[in-house]
Parts: C-alpha cells; structure tokens; sequence
C-alpha cells in the first residue's frame, strides 16, 4: 500500500522525536561505562572528553520504527524479509563497531566483518532481485556490491572526524535517495530513507559543534550499511544504465572525496591508510581558517551540492543528465588536487585508527 507524503513525513518526525530522546539515554550510558573519546592524540581536534555510543541510539531508532511501522501498516512477511536484508547486515557490523568504540579493535578484523557481512548482502539481493544494477554477470554484479558496501562504511566511518560532519551529510543524502524513491513508488526503500535521516537530525542536535555526543564506530558502520544498501537498491527508472549508477557515486560524492584525499595523503607520506590523522577534509578546511561549525556547514553544503547533481541527473533528458554528471566529475577531481594541495599536518600521525 502506498504511503502519502504526509504519512513520511509523519514518520520522519516519529524517527526524529525517538532518535532525540534516546541520544541523551546513550550518552548517560556511554559516562557509566567510561565509553569515552579523550582528547590524547595530536589528531583530536576536541579539547574535552566526549562520549561515544551514539550510534547506539540511531540505531534503535532505525530498527524499532522500521519495524513498527510494518507492523501496523501492512504486517507482511515478505516486507519483514526484504526490511531485515537492510537492518540486521548493519545491526552486525554495529556490533562489532561497538566493541571497536568499548574495547578496540585492529583494522584487519574490521575489514573482514566487513568483506564477510558485504558477501552476504551481496548474494541475498542478487538472489532476491532486489539489486537495482546488473552486468549481465553474476561474480561482476556480486564483486561491485561487496567493493560498494565496503568502501561506503570505511567512507562513512572516516568521515565522522568532526562534530556533526557525518550525521549532517548522512541526512541529507537519506533525504535525495527519499526523493527519488517516493517519486518511483519504492516504499520500502523510502521508508527506510525517511527513517534513517529522521534519526541522524535528532542525533545532529547532541551532535553538532560543539558535540555532546559522538557516533562512533558504531554508529558510522551501521549508517554506512544503511546508505550503501539503500542506494544499491534504489532504482531510478533511467537509462541508459551508466546514468542510473552514476546517482549513488554523485550522492556520497563528498565521503568518497574525504576518502580518497586522506587515503591519497597517507600514501604520499609511506603510511597505513587506516593510520589517523588530521588529514581530512575537515582538517584542512580548519587548518585554512574555518571554525569548527563553519567546516561541518561547508561539507554539508558540498554534500547537498552533489546530491542535488544526482536528482538533476534524475530529471533531465539524457544529454543534461550527460552534461551534469560530466561537470560533476570535474569539479570532485578539482575538489581532490584542490584539498591536497592544503598543507596535511606537520606531526607524526598518531597510530590511532579512524
């Protein structure tokens, strides 16, 4: 049964009202149990100690409204079966960033949760169809969902260095794949959309600079299945299939840039790339002058400005959706020589992961 658009957002501002309320809960908690990000590393850009398990509280915000709302609308097993694909792949890789943010864990072990819960993702949707791209080849279709579930929650989970910079971009990116999947019918996928950037603004509000709260691992692998899975399964409808796969890349465009900056970075100076480091988007942008909160705003405003290319792409004739999607391109190569060209920072990094 379709959903009126009052009845989203209704469920946006549900998801809103429970992620607020649980946000403070977890942050209690959080202090009980010294789950706490201390200012000790010469990355931390913090100057007091901030609680962690924030994610807790997006993702029970995202699991019981999700479920709830199938329960009561139109309680079918079929929904239940196609909601979990998306739920219990990031309450798994939840669980294992909430041991990370309590007790710490080394890159390698993280990844291979990763690569492992990726696999599984990847032969489910494959199996049930629910995949909206194809090669024409099974291993091609399987080895792009595992690369794309993988580098999106390393992306996501880089990108949340500074107060409300990855809540902020995780919202609005919720928000462009709703659009387009309320404008084609995909009701699972727009409720899942409307949910979770419901959640990440309730959590922005203890989030924000200067933050109460932080995500952490959590929270950040949990979103980063969320978004990854929500944008391999939506299907814009358009064509040719080069387009319709460009609209996802465009809408976690500015993850992908921190990404790719910071990795880049690393790798010009002989280290890791999961070694920290102030060598992200945000910290450059405040290495050049910006203020915290001017940093978060900035990216949020680069995030809205690629999302808004993915939506045009979704809307023009095939030659404008051409045109955008080319002069996006250009303009996040720009973006990367542009942000490496800002000095990275001068200490030895920490050995701290991201």
């Amino acid at each position: 049964m379709p959903y009126s658009l009052g009845e989203y957002l209704l469920l946006g501002l549900a998801s809103i009202i429970l992620s607020g309320l649980l946000t403070p809960v977890a942050r209690k908690f959080a202090r009980h149990i010294g789950a706490m990000d201390l200012p000790n590393l010469d990355r931390k850009v913090h100057k007091e100690p901030v609680p962690y398990l924030g994610g807790l509280s997006i993702a029970l915000t995202i699991t019981l409204l999700t479920y709830t709302v199938i329960l009561v609308q139109d309680p079918d097993w079929s929904k239940f079966r196609l909601a979990s694909y998306v739920i219990i792949p990031a309450l798994i890789l939840a669980a294992v960033g909430l041991l990370d943010d309590i007790r710490g864990l080394k890159p390698w072990p993280r990844l291979i949760m990763q690569t492992l819960t990726g696999l599984v993702v990847a032969i489910i949707l494959i199996q049930t169809e629910t995949i909206s791209f194809a090669f024409g080849n099974t291993y091609l279709d399987a080895l792009v969902t595992i690369v794309w579930i993988v580098g999106i929650c390393n992306s996501i989970n880089f990108f949340d260095n500074i107060d409300g910079g990855a809540s902020g971009t995780v919202a609005i990116i919720g928000l462009s794949v709703f659009l387009i999947a309320f404008n084609q019918g995909q009701i699972l996928v727009s409720s899942a959309a409307v949910v979770m950037c419901g959640a990440v603004i309730g959590f922005l509000a203890w989030n924000k600079p200067p933050a109460k709260i932080y995500m952490g691992d959590a929270g950040a692998l949990f979103l980063g299945v969320m978004v990854s899975v929500l944008t391999i399964r939506l299907d814009p409808g358009i064509s040719p299939s080069w387009q319709s796969l460009a609209i996802p890349v465009l809408m976690l465009a500015v993850p992908i840039l921190d990404t790719t900056v910071a990795i880049f970075s690393r790798w010009q100076r002989g280290i890791s790339a999961f070694t920290g480091g102030r060598d992200h988007l945000s910290h450059r942008l405040i290495r050049i002058g910006f203020t915290h909160k001017k940093a978060a705003v900035s990216l949020w405003a680069l995030t809205a400005a690629f999302c808004g290319a993915a939506l045009a792409v979704y809307q023009l004739p095939r030659s404008g959706a051409t045109a955008v999607i080319i002069f996006a391109g250009l303009i996040w190569l720009f973006l990367v020589v542009g942000f490496l060209r800002i000095n990275s920072e001068d200490s030895v990094p920490s050995k701290d992961k991201d």
